[in-house]
């Protein structure tokens, strides 16, 4: 049997919990059946779909028709089977309970509630356990959970537009409309599928964004704004209360008196204490797995110059502004680059 095919499916499954499942890992799984001389066959299919729903195991077993055939099945899953008791009951007591043949992981799972517990328990049922197929797209498909869990902060991605000539905005910080439609499209869609998305305050101020995903369905996501001094004006989009909003101050600024908002919460920071180290020590804290970073070029070459950043997502339009707020100066290693409209988008990961 190939292993290999088995696992690029249930890899294929997992992706489709994208926006849905966060804190929880995405996880697909396939369940294969096989006699001697006869062709596997896939009896089942399951991915975790929401956050405190079924996990992606029992979704797959639930769909078995012929469970009499579990016993002779191969069960493939992208992450460890869990062995704790959370939103949901253990999938490793599942799979012992329906004796499984044999049970094949992409990744184990750094979770300290689980981390080889799970292996252990379907090792000690007797249950052929197999780990570490195809390890490394697991890790890509997962590197939002993993950072979480191992680095104890969200996945960091930067996101800017900038014109052919190298500009992020003009000089006076009036609104300018950079990359296409197309791109802009996308953009709403990786919104839909990330926890939160931050700007820092001259984008809030001046731009006046909404960080919402009005050009695609999905869950918005959670507001982040640095405002170091509380003094953005009230009347801005980022406080229309349509969504939870984190707003990001130093401790020793006095509070305003209009300091209490719908879907608001005002977040002091140590003054003495470095800002944005602390700021994502608060997202970790409240469980905020991954971060869009569409700040202006301060934000951003501060992320860039303090290491904080796990990808950067660059658009270039062939629009031509002349003067203006130069974009980052980013040094990574490419990752990809696609056309996207008339824009190109290049993909960064740090070296």
């Amino acid at each position: 049997m190939n292993d290999n095919i088995y696992m690029t499916r249930a890899l294929e499954l997992a992706t489709l919990g994208r926006g849905t499942v966060s804190p929880n890992p995405l996880v697909g799984c396939v369940i294969v059946h096989e006699k001697p001389g006869q062709k596997p066959v896939i009896i089942g299919e399951g991915w975790h779909q929401r956050y405190g729903e079924p996990h992606a195991e029992v979704n797959a077993v639930r769909s078995v028709t012929d469970e009499t055939l579990l016993p002779e099945a191969t069960v493939y899953v992208t992450l460890e089977p869990c062995s704790h008791f959370g939103k949901t009951p253990p999938c490793a007591d599942l799979l012992v309970e329906k004796r499984v043949k044999r049970v094949v992981v992409c990744n184990d799972d750094p979770n300290p509630l689980v981390a080889g517990k799970g292996l252990a328990k379907l090792r000690a049922a007797g249950i052929d356990v197999q780990t570490n197929v195809l390890a490394e797209r697991g890790r890509e498909l997962n590197c939002r959970f993993f950072t979480f869990i191992e680095k104890k902060r969200p996945y960091l991605i930067l996101k800017w537009a900038e014109t052919a000539d190298g500009f992020i905005a003009p000089s006076s910080y009036q609104p300018l409309v950079i990359s296409g439609a197309l791109s802009r499209q996308l953009v709403h869609q990786w919104r839909s599928e990330e926890d939160a998305i931050m700007v820092g305050t001259n984008t809030a101020r001046y731009d006046n964004p909404k960080l919402n995903v009005r050009l695609w369905q999905g869950r918005n996501p959670v507001r982040v704004v640095i405002d170091k001094t509380l003094q953005l004006p009230r009347e801005l989009n980022l406080f229309d209360g349509s969504q939870r909003t984190l707003v990001y101050h130093l401790d020793n600024v006095p509070q305003p008196a209009d300091f209490t908002l719908p879907a608001t919460q005002f977040i002091p920071l140590k003054a003495s204490e470095p800002f944005l180290p602390q700021l994502l020590d608060d997202l970790y804290n409240q469980k905020i797995q991954s971060l869009i970073v569409e700040g202006g070029t301060f934000l951003l070459e501060s992320m860039l110059n303090q290491g904080l950043w796990d990808e950067a997502r660059v658009f270039k339009s062939p629009k031509v502004l002349g003067d203006g707020l130069a974009a980052p100066t980013l040094r990574g290693r490419l990752q990809s680059n696609e056309r996207i409209g008339n824009d190109w988008l290049t993909t960064y990961r740090p070296v």
